[in-house]
């Protein structure tokens, strides 16, 4: 990796990944921990939070104000909207931890509005699309629009 191509990680960033592809850029006001891969030309925005157990393809954007917990995979060319939200435990309570946490997909090309809330377990089809404000609480098609609480397909099709 040479200079022009290493990624660049804002001084006011906490990152302690060392598995950060190439052109890839972290902003200020992130929190990146040790087990996190971040691919090839990303851009984490500020104020972002990426836990060990999650997976980010290449070319993939994550807006401002976004957690990533355990269990999460972002497949190459995603892009997550401002403080769309996250979740992977159904049943959390404090102090009490799963044996495992469900594992939540965002296939290739999908896209996830501003505000949107992704429950656990999920899959989110490739270029499907997540409206602002969705509630996600099954699969989404792959090419499918999905709107409201709970979201529902509002479109389908490439």
């Amino acid at each position: 990796m040479s200079a022009d191509t290493a990624p660049f990680i804002h001084p006011l960033a906490d990152v302690h990944s060392q598995q950060i592809g190439e052109l890839s850029k972290v902003w200020q006001f992130c929190v990146v921990l040790a087990g996190a891969r971040i691919g090839r030309n990303c851009n984490i925005c500020s104020h972002c939070f990426i836990e060990n157990d999650v997976w980010i393809g290449d070319e993939v954007t994550v807006k401002n104000g976004v957690y990533l917990y355990d269990g999460i995979v972002l497949e190459d060319q995603v892009f997550i909207g401002p403080n769309a939200t996250f979740t992977n435990d159904k049943s959390p309570r404090s102090k009490v931890y799963p044996e495992a946490f469900l594992k939540t997909t965002i296939k290739r090309g999908a896209s996830i509005g501003g505000g949107a809330v992704i429950l656990p377990g999920v899959t989110v089809g490739e270029f499907a699309m997540v409206g602002a404000g969705a509630v996600v609480t099954r699969d989404v098609p792959a090419y499918a629009t999905v709107v409201g609480n709970p979201a529902r397909v509002l479109r389908q099709g490439a």
